[in-house]
C-alpha cells in the first residue's frame, strides 16, 4: 500500500501538471478561453457516455492487468502529445482528439485503480485507504500545479507532457509487484463464484444493464447520488463562487483569493486525514456532512470581511473532504465484489453529469442573485433538501406496517396473520 500511495502521488502530480499545461497550451494555440473550456469538456464527455462500459470491463478483466494496461496507454498518449509539441505539429483538432482518447481510457483506469487500491488492505481498513488516496490526490494536485510552471519555464511544454508520461510508466512498473491481502483474494473468489453461478445465462449477470439495474434498486446509492448532485450543482464550485465573492463584495484581489484557495487546500488535506479514521461510514453521515457544508456555505455568503471568510472556509473544505471519503467508501464497499466496477461506472456517469451541469447552473444563479445570493441560496437548497429527505424517510419508516403472527379463533384452527401499524 505504501508503494501504491507513492505511485499515485507521482501519477497525480504528473496529471495535474499536464492539465495545467494543457489549458495554457490551448490558450497559446487559439487565444480563446472558450476553447480552453471546450478541451476540458471533451476530455470529460466520455465519462458521461462510457463510464458504465468501463466499469463493466473492470468487472470482467483481471484488475491488476487492467490497471497496468490503462496506465501504459495513458502514458503513450502523454508521450505522443509531447512529441507533437516538440515537433510543432500539434493543432487544436489533434489536441481535442487526444483529450477525448484520454477520457475514454480514464473510464476504465479510474475504477480499476480505485478497486486495486482497496485490494491491498483488509476490509475494515478500506476507509483508511480511501482517505490516504484523497490525501495523496490533494498533495499531488498542489505539487503538479507548482511543478507545471517550473517545468514549462525551464524545459518547455513538451517536457511537462513527457514527465506525465513517465509518471504513468512508474505506476505501470509498480503494479506487478503489488500483493492483495488475503481478505481481498477471498472476496475476488466469491465474485468469481457468483459469476460461475449464472453461467447458464451468459452475459446477463455481467452486463452493463445489470449494473445499472442494481444501482437503481439500491435506495442508499440513489440517495447518495442525489446528495452528491445537490452539493455539486449548488455548492462545492468554490473556485467560482468564492473568487467572485472575494474580488467583488469583499474588495479583495488575486492575492486574497490565492490565500482562500490555500486554506481550501489545507482543509481538504485535514479532511482526508480525518476521513481516513472512518470505519463504517453511511449515507446518513454523508447527508449530515453535506447539510453541514450547506449551512457553512450560507455563513460564508454572509461574511462581512475576508478574515471571517477565511475562518469559515477551513471547516467548509474539511467537511467536504470527509463527506467525499465517506461517500466513496460506501460506493466501493456496498456492492458485491463482482458488481463494484459497474457501480463505479454508473457513478462515473452521474458524477460527470453533475460536473458538467454545475458550473453553468451556478453561473446563472450568480447572474441573478450575485455571489452572496448564490452562496446563500445554494446552501439553503442543499441543507433544506437533505433535511426534508430525512424527515420524509423517518415518516415512511414509522408508518410502515409491521406484520406479526397471532393466534386467532378461526374455524380451521390454523394461526392467522394480523397487521399492526
Amino acid at each position: 500500500m505504501r508503494w501504491w500511495s507513492v505511485a499515485n502521488f507521482v501519477s497525480n502530480a504528473g496529471t495535474w501538471m499536464q492539465l495545467t499545461v494543457q489549458n495554457l497550451l490551448v490558450l497559446q494555440i487559439t487565444g480563446s478561453a472558450a476553447a480552453t473550456g471546450l478541451s476540458m469538456s471533451v476530455q470529460a464527455a466520455p465519462g458521461l457516455l462510457m463510464s458504465l462500459a468501463g466499469g463493466a470491463a473492470v468487472d470482467r478483466w483481471p484488475r491488476k492487468l487492467t490497471a497496468a494496461v490503462s496506465q501504459a496507454l495513458l502514458g503513450a498518449v502523454a508521450f505522443t502529445t509531447a512529441f507533437l509539441v516538440a515537433m510543432d505539429q500539434l493543432n487544436l483538432g489533434v489536441l481535442m482528439a487526444l483529450a477525448a482518447v484520454t477520457g475514454v481510457i480514464a473510464t476504465v483506469d479510474g475504477p480499476a485503480c480505485a478497486l486495486l487500491g482497496n485490494d491491498l488492505v483488509r476490509t475494515e481498513d478500506v476507509p483508511s485507504a480511501i482517505g490516504v488516496g484523497s490525501l495523496v490526490h490533494n498533495a499531488g494536485r498542489l505539487a503538479g500545479a507548482a511543478l507545471a510552471g517550473v517545468t514549462v519555464g525551464f524545459l518547455g511544454t513538451a517536457a511537462a507532457y513527457a514527465a506525465n508520461g513517465f509518471s504513468f510508466l512508474f505506476v505501470t512498473a509498480v503494479i506487478p509487484f503489488l500483493r492483495p491481502v488475503a481478505g481481498a483474494v477471498r472476496a475476488r473468489s466469491e465474485g468469481r463464484a457468483a459469476k460461475a453461478a449464472v453461467a447458464a445465462d451468459p452475459g446477463e449477470d455481467m452486463s452493463m444493464r445489470e449494473g445499472l439495474r442494481y444501482f437503481m434498486r439500491r435506495p442508499r446509492l440513489v440517495a447518495l447520488a442525489g446528495i452528491t448532485g445537490l452539493s455539486a450543482v449548488f455548492g462545492r464550485n468554490y473556485q467560482l463562487t468564492l473568487a467572485v465573492l472575494v474580488v467583488g463584495p469583499l474588495a479583495g484581489g488575486a492575492g486574497a483569493f490565492g490565500t482562500v484557495s490555500t486554506v481550501l487546500a489545507v482543509g481538504g488535506i485535514l479532511g482526508a486525514v480525518l476521513g481516513a479514521r472512518l470505519r463504517r461510514p453511511s449515507v446518513r453521515l454523508v447527508g449530515a456532512l453535506a447539510a453541514a457544508g450547506g449551512v457553512l456555505q450560507i455563513v460564508a455568503g454572509l461574511s462581512p470581511s475576508l478574515a471571517i471568510l477565511l475562518v469559515i472556509v477551513l471547516p467548509m473544505a474539511l467537511v467536504e473532504s470527509v463527506s467525499d471519503t465517506a461517500g466513496t467508501t460506501v460506493l466501493q464497499t456496498d456492492p458485491p465484489p463482482h458488481m463494484r466496477g459497474r457501480v463505479l461506472g454508473v457513478w462515473g456517469s452521474v458524477r460527470t453529469l453533475w460536473g458538467l451541469a454545475g458550473p453553468p447552473a451556478l453561473g446563472l444563479l450568480m447572474e441573478l442573485a450575485g455571489a452572496r445570493g448564490a452562496l446563500v441560496t445554494g446552501g439553503l437548497l442543499i441543507a433544506g433538501a437533505i433535511g426534508a429527505g430525512y424527515v420524509l424517510r423517518e415518516r415512511r419508516v414509522t408508518a410502515k406496517p409491521v406484520v406479526v403472527r397471532t393466534e386467532e379463533p378461526v374455524l380451521t384452527g390454523q394461526p392467522g396473520l394480523s397487521t399492526a401499524a
